[in-house]
């Protein structure tokens, strides 16, 4: 499994991304635009830059752009794609097998949705990806998924359907089960469940799930 992190421009806690960098090493580091300036805060030194470049300080952009080895992937203002779409492609294209995505909460809301419906492209393509920040884990989920209490990002686990409807949910191991139940987009009856133990499984027949574990 190769493993790739994604720094985007969004905002960042200093102190969650520090620890969670210091905890989990990862074959390739892409910093997006002004996800520069984050690694930068970080101490980190990405494998590759990608972007248009406008929202990156410039002494930062001048800092990296000084390292030899740093891959740079620049790309005009007006496209098609985000920076962070652009990243995704990259990183996938690099053979990366598994995604981590810090930085792509908690600033402009449009951007935020984006990147949680770019985790779709990665499902297509049999690549794991998630969002995370100091609050949640976000992920995308395809007919069925185990969860351990010892592995989440937070006691809440909530469920939203990606594209129109989930059909068939069956929750087991859940504080609130379900089965057999049909989950409209219009709904918010999957929003913060917890585990009633040590283990909870969903399943359900069609569509896909955003799933989201979080924490106060």
């Amino acid at each position: 499994m190769k493993t790739c992190l994604i720094i985007t421009g969004g905002r960042l806690d200093p102190a969650f991304a520090g620890s969670f960098c210091r905890r989990n090493s990862f074959d390739r580091v892409i910093a997006v635009d002004g996800g520069l300036d984050r690694a930068s805060s970080l101490g980190i030194i990405p494998d590759m830059a990608v972007g248009d470049f406008d929202t990156v300080s410039r002494p930062v952009l001048e800092k990296y752009r000084k390292i030899p080895y740093i891959i740079w992937e620049v790309h005009e203002p007006e496209k098609n794609e985000t920076d962070t779409e652009l990243a995704i492609r990259k990183a996938i294209a690099c053979g990366c097998t598994q995604i981590t995505i810090l930085g792509a909460t908690g600033g402009r809301f449009d951007h935020m949705l984006a990147n949680v419906f770019l985790l779709y492209r990665c499902l297509q393509q049999g690549v794991k990806a998630c969002i995370l920040d100091r609050q949640n884990k976000i992920f995308l989920i395809e007919e069925s998924h185990t969860f351990l209490a010892s592995r989440l990002w937070g006691k809440y686990i909530s469920f939203l359907p990606l594209l129109g409807q989930l059909k068939g949910i069956t929750l087991e191991g859940f504080k609130y089960p379900l089965k057999d139940y049909d989950l409209d987009a219009a709904s918010s009856r999957c929003i913060s469940n917890e585990l009633s133990g040590e283990k909870g499984r969903i399943t359900f027949r069609e569509g896909v799930a955003i799933c989201v574990e979080s924490r106060d």
